[in-house]
Parts: structure tokens; C-alpha cells; sequence
């Protein structure tokens, strides 16, 4: 058996294949589709079961009015060609008919009319961004290109940004249950002022996390503003629809973002460059000024400015001297007046005037002295002679004599209170007399 190279055997299959699928019709759904810089679009048909790629030229690609996108159904006519060096199979376009929109976006269209109908996409529930976010949350996958280009645009928009990355697959049946967690999770901890989801263009099906309506009903109720960057610009997702704000890419987003911010930044760097000029060269022309003042013949001699001023300050001097001379005139009158008031206040002469003042009250304390000691010797006198009068021992002297119980030494008073046979005392003036009640006769007997 012979040994085949790999051109051989490729060519082999090349000769044996090509001229037995020369003229075909293939209907499928359009998937991963792309535009060249040439002109050509290469793509995929698929069906429930498999997938063959297909090239439209740019010559061909002209006489086709409506060119189809991902998830397009379409009849192309061509032929099979197999690309050497890749060892490809691939359907070279003809021609191309529209047969149909794909199931995946006929579901798209009807959840996009439902979120519709529901207000989802009315402008009435767009948030609007923050001027100056102060952290920027991103939610997208963590090796992707995306978040590369996000920060590699806010570094050179504006390098004092703070980022935070929530990573997320963004492809594949988790995808969209990862993305709405992330938002949710965001919008818990509230750590960021607004929020940008993406990943980079794809297939319809690459796509797809983001048109589900768990990621749409995420966004939309969503208390943070969130950019939606999905694709490429010509990609447009349900995501998109509901946002608050939709860039056409993960660049533009982060642009959109720090707008603000870094218009204000543009804005000073390029005020601090004006007024930087504006001051070098008015320092230029205030220096220039300074020169040609400093050679001016009015400013040879210090005379021709500064004479008259001193003139005045001369002119002052005299009007101060002279008027220093009336002040002291005028003080020295009053030193004498406080002079004379200053004798009349000394020690000594408020002392002998004390003096005087302290012998006349002296007199004067000694003459009310001698009247009052005459008063109360007189006061005294009277007393005396009023309590001799109603001292009882001279009345005893009389011929009076005071009766006393026996037994309580009280005073009786009144001869009914004398009983005979009791014993009594009698005070005389000169002694006590003791005796016995024999008979009682009361007055009115």
C-alpha cells in the first residue's frame, strides 16, 4: 500500500468530492456570523443536529439585497469546496434566499414583545448614570478580552477609578443564572455606583445568556444603573433593550461610564495649562514693563520721585512740633492745679484736720456721758424709793402681820380658808409667831 502524504490525500478527496456536490441547495439557520475588511462573510448553517461552514464572497455577496444575520433561516445554492489548508469542508455562496427566521429568534422576538408589553423597555425606568461614580462594577468573564479593554479605557480616561470585577461565565446554560446573581449580589452589598455587563461578539447562541428574561428581570430591577455592552455594535440582546444605557462595546462602556469624570479631569489639566500660559506671560510682559521703567530717566535719581514727599513729611514735622509744644504748655498748667489740690490732700494736713475733728467729738462723747450717768443716777433713785414703798417688810412695821399654813407654808388669804384647831404661823416684821385657830368669824357674820 502506498504511503500518502497529507496534500495527497487531501487532494484526493478534493478531486472525489468537489465535482459530485458541484450544484447544491442547503437550507439552515445562520450562526457565527462574520464580516471581513475584504468584503466576504463567512458563517455557519446549522440545524438541530450539525453545522457546515460557509463562505459568501464579495462578488457574490453584491447581488444579495437583504444579507442575513445570526439566527436567519436561508436557502443558499453553491458548491462544496474543500479548503487545503485548513482540511475544511465549506458551502462557496452563490446564491442566497431568505427562508425563514430561526427558532432562537422567533423566541426572541416574542420575549422582547412581552417585556414590551410589560414596560420594560419604555425610557420612563431608565436610571440615569452617575456623574462621578466613585467604584464601577463589572460583571463579565474574568479571562475574557472584555474586562481588559474596560480597564485599559479607565486608565487612560481617568487612572483614579476603582473597579470591581464580579466574574461570571458568559457563555453556556449557567451563564445566565451566574450574570443575574451577580447583579443581585451588587446591588446587596451596594458597593458600586454603577455596573456594566458584556462579554465580546459571538452566535446568536453565544449570545443568548443575555437575552433571558431572568437577566432581563435582573437589570430591570436593578437599583444601580447598568451599561449593557454585548457583542459587537451591530449585536443587540434583550440586555441592551432593558439597560438604563446600552454601548455598542465594552470600550465604549467604560467611556460612557467615566464621562463626566473624565471630562471634568480634560477640563482642568487643560484650565491648569491656560492659566500656566496665561501667567508665564503675564510675568513675561510685567518683567518687559519693569525693564523699560527701570531705564526711564524719571527714575535716574530717587529725588525726582521722593522730593515732594519730602517736602510734606518737613512740613509735618513743624505742624507736630508746634502742636507738642501747646499740649505740653497746656499740661503743665494742669500739673500745677494737681499740685496745689495734691498739698491740700497730705497725711499731715488730713491728720491735724482729723485731729481737731476728733477732739470737738471727745467733748462732746464726754458731756452726753456726764448727762447720761446724771440720768440714771436719778432713774436709780426712783426705783429705790418705789421699792422701799412696796417692800412688805414696811408695811409688817405697821402693825401688819402675813398668816402661813402650818403644814404648806402658803399664804392664806382669806379667812375661810383658817379652821379651828389648825395651826398657823404669823410673819411679823421682826420674827415668825406660831399659833392655834380657836374661832373663826368671817365678815359677813
Amino acid at each position: 500500500m502506498k504511503i500518502l502524504t497529507v496534500t495527497e490525500l487531501t487532494l484526493a478527496i478534493k478531486k472525489e468530492l468537489e465535482p459530485r456536490f458541484n450544484h447544491l441547495q442547503v437550507e439552515g439557520e445562520v450562526t457565527n456570523m462574520h464580516a471581513q475588511s475584504s468584503g466576504h462573510y463567512y458563517f455557519s448553517l446549522k440545524d438541530q443536529r450539525a453545522q457546515i461552514s460557509a463562505v459568501l464572497f464579495k462578488g457574490n455577496a453584491r447581488n444579495v439585497s437583504h444579507l442575513p444575520k445570526a439566527g436567519d433561516r436561508i436557502v443558499v445554492t453553491g458548491e462544496l469546496s474543500l479548503y487545503a489548508p485548513r482540511g475544511s469542508y465549506q458551502i462557496i455562496v452563490r446564491e442566497l434566499e431568505h427562508a425563514g427566521v430561526g427558532n432562537l429568534l422567533i423566541k426572541l422576538h416574542q420575549l422582547k414583545e412581552e417585556l414590551k408589553k410589560r414596560g420594560w423597555l419604555s425610557p420612563d425606568h431608565k436610571k440615569p448614570l452617575p456623574k462621578y461614580p466613585k467604584s464601577i462594577g463589572v460583571v463579565t468573564s474574568p479571562t475574557g478580552a472584555v474586562i481588559q479593554d474596560i480597564i485599559h479605557v479607565l486608565k487612560r480616561r481617568f487612572p483614579h477609578f476603582h473597579l470591581i470585577l464580579n466574574p461570571v461565565r458568559v457563555q453556556g446554560n449557567e451563564a445566565a443564572h451566574e450574570i443575574c446573581l451577580a447583579i443581585k449580589e451588587f446591588n446587596t452589598q451596594q458597593t458600586v455606583d454603577v455596573m456594566i455587563i458584556g462579554r465580546g461578539g459571538g452566535s446568536l447562541e453565544d449570545l443568548w445568556p443575555f437575552n433571558e428574561e431572568c437577566v432581563a428581570a435582573a437589570i430591570f430591577h436593578s437599583d444601580i444603573p447598568i451599561i449593557s455592552a454585548v457583542g459587537h455594535e451591530t449585536d443587540v440582546t434583550l440586555a441592551d433593550h432593558v439597560a438604563d444605557v446600552r454601548a455598542p462595546t465594552p470600550s465604549a462602556a467604560a467611556e460612557i461610564s467615566v464621562k463626566e469624570m473624565s471630562t471634568q479631569w480634560d477640563f482642568l489639566k487643560q484650565s491648569g495649562q491656560q492659566i500656566d500660559h496665561f501667567i508665564k506671560q503675564k510675568m513675561h510682559h510685567l518683567k518687559a514693563l519693569v525693564d523699560g521703567l527701570r531705564r526711564h530717566p524719571f527714575l535716574a535719581s530717587p529725588y525726582a520721585i521722593f522730593s515732594n514727599h519730602y517736602q510734606r513729611i518737613d512740613d509735618f514735622s513743624s505742624h507736630i512740633d508746634t502742636a507738642i509744644k501747646h499740649k505740653m504748655s497746656r499740661q503743665e498748667l494742669g500739673l500745677l492745679a494737681l499740685k496745689k489740690e495734691l498739698h491740700s490732700a497730705l497725711p499731715s494736713a488730713q491728720i491735724a484736720h482729723l485731729k481737731e475733728k476728733l477732739s470737738s467729738l471727745k467733748s462732746g462723747i464726754e458731756i452726753a456721758y456726764r448727762h447720761l450717768i446724771e440720768r440714771k443716777k436719778r432713774n436709780l433713785k426712783q426705783l429705790v424709793e418705789m421699792l422701799a414703798a412696796v417692800n412688805p417688810k414696811a408695811i409688817l412695821k405697821k402693825g401688819y402681820c402675813i398668816p402661813f399654813k402650818e403644814n404648806t407654808r402658803c399664804v392664806m388669804l382669806s379667812s375661810s380658808t383658817a379652821e379651828v384647831g389648825m395651826e398657823i404661823s404669823l410673819r411679823f416684821c421682826d420674827g415668825m409667831v406660831k399659833s392655834r385657830v380657836l374661832e373663826v368669824h368671817p365678815d359677813n357674820e
